[in-house]
């Protein structure tokens, strides 16, 4: 007779073996109809399971994670049966949860179009209202190979056979069409409402290149419409916000074959670069570190004796002169250590900040690149503190104050926090991790923050703290980090003289708050979608003529804003104020500065900003007083809401 206790610790028992279904049918008639599955003793199971010891159980409906997650995975399988019922000759392989929805890969020959995307959907929803009932079975692993075979169905008794022999195989029923699966999915095919299929592309069979081509069939998958039209706004804002689109339209950088995954930067994109490198770099001095600069090529050597070679040396770019192999540097952290052991030091020395500009490249697969979010020449905002293990928390604590200042410039007011702990793959003791990872979880309870825990997601030579900011659409991006290493400096002889006269190995810290240069650009141009803050604009304002007759004003306005430190150009072209009024503010400059007969005279600009405030006529010397106001206050003003708007 099992007794079952549910989440509030309330129990039930029955006189003999019970599903979850009929769980959640007794707790209440609203229960049965939103379970989608349950939870045995942690376990995901179908709404069928059948319970026949005590055991603890919770009912999964849409509010919970697990049970979105359910509605997409069995989403998938409703896109496999649409596709099977249009295209019988297509032949299904697999279909996973992602982020965010499901996709599922077919070998089908002709392929699929837009058109036979929107025909597949409306199938969809067809197969949804038909609300077949979805069964799990299970049949002998060799029994499945031949029933699919018999099926048409190659790639799935391909899967079936790389299974262990002997095994029983899950399989799941809903109307005609069976799909190999652990689930589980919802009770039938009438739960999945809110659902859309986003995109086709290609995609080799089991992700080897050597492999045929597939066709992949992307889907988003919510509780609802409300969540469903949401994400899809996302999108949409996400594809206006595309880096790669505005960085064509804006000028400001672009990628080619000939260099894959380095950056071209135009003359406005290297501005924004500038502008944040020399942010950046006062920072820096006000806080302690020193800027070095070390070299682009290493001998081998050194990176054997980091252990990087080991674990990194296929990810190298390696290049040979007079019989000695060198590495282009993936990192920075071996050649600051080589600073840090230039003369004797004392723990008077320490904490010792060194931060470098670091210009590095990875041998990222060419698949991986994307614009500039994912390249293979990039520059991070590096530093290394080295210190004595007593300091560590007091600089994490430091750095975390400095991180949030830096992020709140650029107007990112949510930051996640995430804990990653020691990998099976790793260099140096468990006591010398344990000490490490609990400093960095001092310092985040230290500072109240609420973080998350990444077992085994360290890097090889320390435990991390992650920083992720989340956009304005709702996007997060993992960007700041900072990691203890216990094991480094002593692999590469680095040293310092303790209080007591002993000679000790001191503790360094990796941190970057920005990560790659490249990447946060690339994140900042979609945050803004191209209209950055006036501080940040590689054209701050822009001088526009009515007449010919202005030109002469104009250009001696330029030149004043120019000594200013502003960031002014002209624009005397012989065009119509409305044309040129349209052309800037397409290009998200801050501020149009129109002249006409009235402002020549009198020595003022009618200003208008680039969503077409009309903020009136002043003088020169007013409008650089404001615009220097507001670049001093990096332009961020911060709404009711939270959500902040750049001046």
């Amino acid at each position: 007779m099992p007794v079952i206790t549910l989440p509030d610790g309330s129990q039930r028992s029955y006189s003999h073996p019970v599903t979850v279904a009929k769980i959640a049918a007794d707790i209440g008639p609203g229960l049965a109809r939103a379970a989608l599955a349950g939870k045995v003793d942690g376990r995901l199971v179908d709404t069928s399971f059948e319970i026949g010891s005590d055991a603890r159980v919770a009912i999964v409906t849409d509010r919970d994670t697990e049970g979105v997650e359910i509605l997409r995975h069995s989403s998938a399988h409703l896109l496999a049966h649409a596709v099977k019922e249009l295209f019988p000759d297509a032949q299904v392989t697999i279909g996973p949860v992602i982020e965010d929805g499901f996709y599922y890969d077919f070998a089908y020959d002709r392929g699929f179009s837009e058109d036979d995307l929107r025909r597949i959907e409306a199938r969809m929803h067809e197969i949804a209202k038909r609300d077949y009932p979805v069964a799990r079975s299970v049949m002998p692993r060799d029994e499945a190979v031949r029933f699919f075979r018999g099926q048409g169905e190659e790639y799935k008794a391909r899967i079936i056979e790389a299974i262990p022999a002997g095994e029983d195989i899950s399989l799941y029923r809903q109307g005609d069409f069976v799909d190999l699966c652990r689930g589980p999915h919802v009770p039938s095919t009438g739960k999945l409402k809110a659902f859309k299929l986003t995109k086709v592309a290609g995609a080799y069979w089991r992700g080897d290149s050597r492999n045929e081509m597939l066709q992949r069939v992307y889907g988003t998958a919510w509780a609802n419409k409300e969540q469903l039209d949401a994400y899809l706004h996302r999108l949409e804002e996400a594809e206006k916000r595309d880096h790669r689109k505005l960085g064509r339209q804006l000028d400001l950088f672009h990628t080619q074959e000939e260099a894959p995954g380095m950056v071209f930067w135009h003359e406005r994109g290297w501005r924004i670069y500038q502008q944040i490198q020399q942010y950046m770099s006062e920072l820096w001095r006000a806080h302690g570190y020193k800027e070095i600069r070390t070299p682009q090529l290493i001998d081998r050597s050194l990176w054997e004796r980091s252990g990087h070679w080991e674990k990194f040396h296929a990810d190298m770019f390696i290049t040979e002169s007079e019989k000695r192999l060198y590495a282009v540097k993936p990192m920075n952290c071996p050649g600051h250590i080589q600073v840090y052991n230039q003369g004797l030091k004392s723990y008077r020395d320490l904490p010792l900040r060194l931060a470098e500009f670091g210009s590095c490249h990875r041998n990222e697969q060419s698949g991986a690149l994307h614009g500039l979010m994912r390249v293979r020449g990039f520059v991070q905002d590096d530093a290394h503190i080295f210190c004595t293990e007593d300091q560590i928390q007091g600089e994490v604590s430091a750095f975390i104050d400095l991180l949030h200042k830096v992020y709140g410039d650029f107007g990112f007011k949510e930051v996640r926090y995430k804990l990653s702990t020691r990998p099976a793959n790793r260099i140096g003791s468990d006591e010398s991790w344990d000490r490490a990872e609990h400093a960095l979880e001092q310092a985040l309870n230290g500072k109240g923050l609420p973080w998350e825990l990444q077992p085994g997601e360290g890097a090889f030579y320390g435990p991390k703290i992650e920083f992720s900011l989340r956009d304005s659409i709702g996007r997060v991006w993992q960007c700041g980090t900072i990691q203890v290493d216990f094991s480094m400096p002593g692999r590469l002889g680095a040293s310092y003289v303790a209080e007591d006269g002993t000679k000790r190995v001191p503790v360094m810290l990796h941190r970057a708050i920005l990560g790659s240069f490249e990447r946060f650009i690339g994140i900042l141009i979609e945050e803004y979608a191209g209209s950055f803050p006036a501080w940040l604009a590689p054209v701050q304002a822009v001088i526009l003529t009515i007449t010919d007759q202005q030109n002469e004003y104009a250009r001696r306005a330029e030149r004043v804003l120019r000594d200013r430190g502003l960031r002014a150009e002209s624009d005397l072209r012989n065009e119509k104020i409305g044309f040129k009024i349209r052309e800037h503010t397409l290009q998200r400059i801050p501020y149009l500065l129109v002249i006409g007969k009235r402002e020549a005279l009198d020595g003022t600009v009618a200003v208008r900003t680039r969503t077409g405030e009309d903020l009136g006529v002043m003088t020169l010397e007013a409008f650089s007083e404001r615009l220097t106001r507001e670049i001093a206050g990096r332009g961020i003003h911060i709404l009711e809401d939270g959500k902040h708007r750049v001046g």
